[in-house]
């Protein structure tokens, strides 16, 4: 049967000037932006949680979605009907990738054993869709939050019993990520943190969690899974405190346990926001580090303290993440992938469309700008002329490490006092608003 029958074909890109709401307007995916194509530049995923799995439910309220997939009492059919609804939906949005979680594409058996099978007869269902198709696996993932025996974590319970579970589980989601070609593989601590401290041994929680990631990186060899490994910064909810709360804290502890060469970070805007930070700050301190791999595009309602996972449709957020994606020379593991849901009023599965079409348009028309502030390099130059002065003689030996004190108090003595300049940011405000 058709799942979506309000797309007969494919989603189409008409142009800025059609009305047409099941059009792209700006994303035309064989359009080439500085040498390759958009499609190449974006490589868009659908989040199969959200879009498939999603009910509209919020703490006040059920669900308000009645999806057809999920109408079979038999949860392993109505599992093969969400994956027949998802392939349905990657084609007619013309997306290359998806990403899930083992429990979104599988249910949780009677017990460890029927899960596994369960998963692994979906993945296998999974890969005849792959095949028929062509769309691919972005990423997979465990989920290792959501049951009540991961109410105090996973690789950070205070169990020794659930890391274990944990472990095994993350086992059957790489090997049904492996079997699936993925791309990579993320972890994403949804309970890894702490509600009080008073029953918390910290240090020795984070030394369980990079555990069970040299464990993940052990088995990767085993079973020659090629695939980039991520991990995710989240600041809280469900925690007080996760211990992967933002880009500094996962480089720091990657850092700190030997992890820097095998996993790179997947960065979320809505996750940015929770910690503070803006997603320009979180993804030029990935990139920075050489760790900036995958990209979750969505985004959270400021006026709120939680993760709202809504549809990216501001374009200086486009436009400043993909500036970064430009600035690191493009994806080279991971992608965009929408990490969103619809609205709890919007239930209809046009709903789902509109909001895909919407972010990819907005992405598309981040990749412009970013594409043509750098063609037009305005902007990098004032960067490069505001820290001229680290260029000079005296700039580069402090930086190279040859200066001392006794050094900088003669420069001063020399010189006397600084020239202050401007930061020109209003200027470079008034820049960016040119391309916008």
């Amino acid at each position: 049967m058709a799942y979506f029958p309000e797309v007969a074909e494919k989603v189409r890109y008409e142009g800025p000037g059609s009305k047409n709401p099941l059009a792209f307007k700006r994303y035309d995916p064989d359009k080439v932006v500085g040498g390759k194509t958009m499609r190449e530049h974006m490589r868009f995923a659908v989040a199969y949680w959200h879009t498939f799995k999603g009910t509209g439910s919020d703490p006040f309220g059920t669900g308000t979605a009645d999806r057809e997939w999920e109408k079979s009492s038999n949860p392993m059919q109505a599992a093969r009907d969400t994956m027949d609804a998802a392939f349905e939906f990657f084609t007619k949005l013309g997306v290359d990738y998806w990403c899930f979680h083992d429990r979104d594409i599988a249910p949780e058996g009677a017990d460890f054993k029927e899960s596994c099978d369960n998963l692994h007869a979906i993945a296998d269902y999974a890969a005849q869709k792959q095949q028929e198709t062509g769309v691919k696996l972005l990423w997979g993932t465990a989920n290792l939050f959501y049951h009540p025996r991961y109410q105090a974590g996973a690789a950070t319970n205070p169990d020794p019993d659930v890391f274990a579970y944990a472990a095994a589980q993350v086992k059957h989601a790489m090997d049904a990520t492996h079997r699936l070609g993925g791309l990579g593989y993320t972890f994403w601590g949804g309970r890894e943190g702490y509600d009080t401290l008073l029953n918390t041994k910290m240090q020795q929680e984070r030394e369980q969690f990079a555990r069970l990631l040299h464990m993940a990186v052990d088995y990767a060899k085993q079973i020659g899974f090629k695939g980039q490994f991520y991990i995710e910064p989240k600041p809280k909810e469900p925690t007080k405190h996760q211990y992967d709360s933002d880009t500094a804290a996962c480089l720091n502890f990657l850092r700190e346990f030997g992890l820097m060469d095998h996993l790179k970070l997947n960065l979320e805007t809505n996750h940015a926001t929770l910690a503070g930070h803006s997603m320009l700050h979180e993804m030029q301190a990935a990139r920075a580090a050489g760790a900036l791999g995958s990209v979750d595009a969505n985004t959270g309602d400021e006026l709120l303290g939680w993760d709202t996972d809504q549809f990216p449709t501001n374009i200086y957020l486009t436009t400043e993440i993909m500036l970064e994606i430009l600035r690191m020379g493009g994806f080279t593991t991971g992608g965009l992938n929408f990490d969103a849901k619809v609205r709890r009023q919007s239930h209809t599965t046009e709903d789902l469309f509109y909001a895909h079409i919407g972010g990819m348009d907005a992405f598309a028309r981040g990749l412009e700008i970013a594409h043509a502030i750098i063609e037009d390099g305005r902007l990098e130059a004032a960067v490069e002329e505001r820290y001229a002065g680290w260029k000079g003689h005296f700039g580069e030996k402090v930086l190279s490490g040859v200066k001392s004190f006794a050094d900088c108090e003669d420069h001063v003595l020399r010189h006397g006092e600084p020239k202050r300049h401007s930061g020109r940011q209003e200027m470079l405000e008034n820049l960016i608003n040119e391309f916008i």
